[in-house]
């Protein structure tokens, strides 16, 4: 075991060098970040060198990206054009998009899972085709759909919870954007759930666990669900990456100053460093869900052992 974690940790640097360097080319390509500082007027060229020159806009792209990952190894993330350090900015961000990522994981885990147990173990029969159709119907309405209907119902109409969250964003506030964070995951998580479910059900250690006159409860919870759920958890490892990425629209509906929000004010201000800083980030959680992950595999199935 011990191995093979340093082995995919040594896989981990080709894969994160070539990610950032992919993301920082990217960025580079969205336009002169310079010209944003200035608002509608052009800056004048001798403000324009200054500033290129300040934030290091006037080296090659290769040595600008060879400096910012020097940088990034002592953990300096860079300055925001505001004068901001970006560390200080994820200081901020992070742990309420953490906070939201958590809520939503719940959701995933608690409804999506119970529901595919549900509608696995009792394939065709009506309560698995309304779950069907129910996951069918949030997968195809949109994210900022759903958020701004439950909004203006829990929110504005009915006056349940608090159109907009807190700068704190608590727990209880987060209880709303984290569902709708995680509708179509959780629709996700519950279809890949059923149909584990459903295939596993057939098995013969299934049968044969049924045959000893085990408990229908310990069929289902030790032997069908354990084994079932390896395909839920690599869904799951890999969305906790999507979630924090890809809460912009959510945060952007309940006013949550995460992650999604800087990435947005660093996208339409132009602010390379912030939206480079941030990606690299999430970037390293992409990695790091995926490794663990992989070792949770031999937590749910001893037959897998790592070399």
């Amino acid at each position: 075991m011990g191995q093979y974690v340093v082995r995919r940790l040594l896989q981990m640097v080709p894969v994160f060098v070539g990610a950032t360097l992919l993301i920082f080319l990217m960025v580079h390509v969205m336009g002169d970040p310079i010209a944003g500082l200035c608002g509608d007027r052009q800056c004048d060229p001798a403000t324009a060198a200054r500033l290129r020159e300040e934030f290091g806009l006037d080296e090659p792209v290769w040595q600008q990206y060879l400096t910012y990952m020097g940088n990034v190894f002592t953990g300096d993330f860079g300055t925001a054009f505001n004068g901001q350090e970006v560390t200080e900015l994820m200081s901020t961000a992070f742990p309420v998009t953490l906070r939201l990522t958590i809520v939503a994981i719940l959701f995933e885990i608690v409804i999506g899972i119970t529901l595919g147990v549900l509608t696995g173990l009792r394939r065709g029969r009506p309560v698995d085709t309304g779950v069907l159709l129910l996951t069918l119907v949030v997968i195809s309405v949109p994210t900022f759909v759903t958020g701004l209907l439950l909004q203006l119902l829990l929110g504005v109409e009915w006056g349940w919870i608090r159109p907009s969250v807190s700068p704190a964003a608590p727990f209880g506030e987060l209880l709303l954007p984290g569902l709708v964070l995680a509708t179509v995951s959780l629709a996700y998580v519950t279809r890949l759930t059923r149909t584990s479910i459903a295939e596993n059900r057939r098995s013969d250690y299934v049968r044969t666990a049924i045959a000893k006159g085990l408990p229908r409860h310990r069929v289902v919870t030790r032997h069908l669900l354990r084994n079932s759920l390896i395909p839920v958890v690599t869904f799951l490892g890999a969305d906790i990456g999507f979630l924090m990425g890809g809460a912009i629209v959510t945060e952007r509906i309940f006013n949550i100053h995460g992650v999604g929000f800087q990435l947005y004010q660093g996208i339409l201000r132009q602010n390379t460093q912030t939206v480079v800083g941030f990606v690299t980030v999430l970037v390293l959680v992409f990695l790091l869900c995926n490794l663990v992950v992989d070792l949770l595999y031999a937590v749910l199935d001893p037959r897998i052992r790592y070399a």
